[in-house]
């Protein structure tokens, strides 16, 4: 797909979906936490757009990711109808939606900081950039838990939608293992893709790439 009408599609994806889930949420206080960072970040994204365009495979995976949310924010995470589908599919003990949420909370932000890093020329290294792109991930990660605790003590009873814990003491600690999971993808899986997908719209590319150590520029 021409890149000018993918990066529309997305955008109008996201609108619709959002629209679509204000419509009788599970919980309207939940819908508004889970929705929030899209409302902000996408309008963010749309007006710098033109001064510093990220790469399509971001775009893409910034979309599904704001999709996961809407839908999370919906239906809350615990009740997202895919989530079920996968528990009864793998035989799990509870909808695991939200691990899938906390997974890509780790490969879009560590996507984020490397190609940052990257056209900026700030980090160098086969080694460096990637260990930096992780880190800068798992903050992002700790700092969400640090808002869902907060908002805990906030709301009480009335954030346990948000919180989505249902009964797993290790919640928590099983949230950024995923996201550590989703950056260290990013890093290994993910790493020549997005640098083809940065040569696409002519951005310089890191001289390594970040794990197979090849000559990129």
């Amino acid at each position: 797909m021409h890149r000018p009408l993918l990066l529309k599609t997305l955008v109008c994806l996201v609108v619709l979906a959002l629209m679509v889930s204000a419509i009788n949420p599970h919980d309207r206080t939940t819908w508004l936490l889970e929705v929030l960072p899209v409302a902000f970040l996408l309008p963010a994204l749309v007006y710098n757009h033109q001064r510093f365009p990220l790469s399509s495979l971001l775009y893409l995976l910034l979309a599904v990711q704001a999709l996961g949310l809407i839908a999370g924010g919906h239906y809350t995470f615990a009740r997202v109808p895919v989530g079920f589908w996968l528990q009864d599919w793998l035989d799990l003990s509870r909808n695991h939606y939200d691990r899938v949420g906390h997974f890509f909370q780790g490969v879009v932000p560590a996507l984020i900081a490397r190609e940052l890093l990257v056209r900026k020329d700030r980090v160098h290294g086969k080694h460096l950039l990637p260990f930096v792109c992780v880190s800068m991930a798992m903050m992002l990660s700790a700092v969400y838990e640090l808002v869902e605790w907060g908002t805990a003590l906030a709301l009480g009873q009335g954030a346990k939608a948000f919180l989505g814990m249902q009964g797993d003491q290790w919640d928590t600690q099983a949230d950024m293992f995923c996201a550590l999971l989703g950056s260290l993808t990013a890093m290994t899986l993910l790493v020549r893709l997005h640098d083809r997908s940065m040569a696409a719209i002519g951005k310089p590319q890191p001289v390594r790439s970040a794990i197979q150590g090849e000559t990129v520029r």
